[in-house]
């Protein structure tokens, strides 16, 4: 063999890291499964009490070792590893659900007297947390327009952290992410995003500078609606160590049926993202072009507000679109929604079927950007022929139209 040094490699594409992080190594005798297996334990058991010790002192210094099945076994670490790979972080931590998730960071980092400042685009059930938790041990949220203008202005000394969500909830409005994130920096805040839109595929958070990117995995990354998970990424050990003693203190855990199945969605995000985006792009245009459509919320399209900040920051478009109908005749969003039957109705999204609802009034009037005086319509826009789902929706518009006459 030549002694020639080799040149570099280029670095893997997320294609190729999605389907190799996380993958079990062949056992002692050289073989093994393509898939790590589902590891149920609640007791671990020890050769001996100092192995027990060192488990246990190996754990709490923050290493990635379960000395008790709360912390996570083979398959909840095959997980971690493969979603701080696809998000570009130090450290990933499963929570029973998206909204776990978001309250886990809010506990880890906020103390009594803080204030923290979140977009008001952001996804409504952090309102709940406010009054249900924060505000009763003194920790104050702010809201600001996801333009970003007011920002500055609200950011006091005791202010410990923005938050942001880009898209926003509903409306997708797009922030100037890597704006407010420069803002944070030199003002020396923390900046967490929830990145369950793009499913960590079309989006990068901590690449552009954020501290914790945080998703509902109950969405894109497991895919198929059968999984209610979350899932927190840190960009280094000192946030770890944060988020892990909080983590630990909350005894929050997932099942291991739960992280296989997350960690079996994550193997094929690649080719059903790009799949997502093409449907609902043609499926958005198809209702920009519609007669009963007032306006359409989309990124991807040239027409959306965020469409320049949109082609700048991400590499592609998740499967969300909303739309508001040019009727006010009362009933008529519902009836098209009842008549659509390639729609299921229902609130979730992220797995492979197309989806519909109506979104509230009260959460609609958070949005400092909502102008609509019509019903706004969520769709979910999932793996079907786009065209099948087109035509079911001129059907349910037609069907609307003479139910309401």
């Amino acid at each position: 063999m030549s002694g020639k040094p080799q040149p570099p490699q280029p670095p893997l594409r997320a294609e190729t890291l999605l389907i190799h992080s996380g993958a079990p190594a062949p056992d002692p005798a050289g073989a093994g499964p393509v898939n790590i297996p589902v590891v149920r334990a609640s007791t671990v058991r020890f050769a001996s009490v100092a192995t027990m010790a060192d488990y246990h002192q190996r754990h709490s210094a923050g290493e990635r070792v379960a000395s008790y099945g709360r912390h996570g076994m083979d398959t909840h670490q095959a997980l971690e590893s493969a979603v701080s790979t696809l998000e570009g972080g130090h450290r990933a931590f499963l929570t029973p659900s998206g909204l776990s998730a978001i309250s886990l960071v809010f506990i880890a980092l906020a103390s009594p007297g803080d204030h923290i400042l979140v977009a008001d685009s952001v996804y409504s059930p952090i309102h709940r947390i406010d009054r249900a938790l924060l505000s009763r041990y003194g920790i104050q949220l702010q809201y600001f327009s996801p333009s970003g203008d007011d920002l500055a202005a609200l950011v006091r000394p005791n202010t410990r952290l923005i938050y942001l969500e880009s898209p926003g909830s509903l409306l997708y409005e797009v922030l100037d992410f890597p704006a407010i994130v420069a803002l944070a920096r030199r003002r020396g805040i923390l900046v967490a995003a929830d990145n369950t839109w793009s499913g960590g595929y079309f989006f990068k958070p901590l690449a552009l500078g954020a501290n914790i990117s945080l998703q509902a995995a109950t969405k894109y990354l497991a895919g198929h609606s059968d999984v209610m998970q979350g899932v927190v990424v840190v960009d280094g050990p000192e946030l770890a160590a944060r988020i892990g003693a909080a983590y630990d203190a909350l005894g929050l855990t997932v099942g291991a049926d739960d992280a296989y199945l997350t960690l079996r969605g994550i193997r094929t995000l690649a080719v059903r993202m790009p799949r997502h985006q093409i449907n609902a792009t043609e499926v958005a245009r198809h209702l920009a072009g519609h007669a009963e459509v007032a306006r359409v919320f989309y990124p991807a399209l040239p027409s959306d507000p965020g469409h320049a900040l949109w082609q700048r920051d991400f590499t592609g478009a998740s499967g969300l679109v909303s739309f508001t109908v040019r009727r006010k005749a009362p009933g008529f969003a519902a009836a098209f929604v009842d008549a659509l039957s390639l729609f299921a109705i229902g609130a979730s999204w992220g797995g492979y079927e197309s989806l519909a609802t109506i979104a509230d009034p009260a959460l609609l009037s958070k949005h400092g950007d909502w102008q609509g005086d019509t019903a706004l319509i969520r769709l979910h826009i999932g793996l079907e022929n786009p065209q099948d789902l087109t035509r079911d929706i001129d059907r349910a518009f037609d069907s609307a139209a003479g139910a309401g006459e």
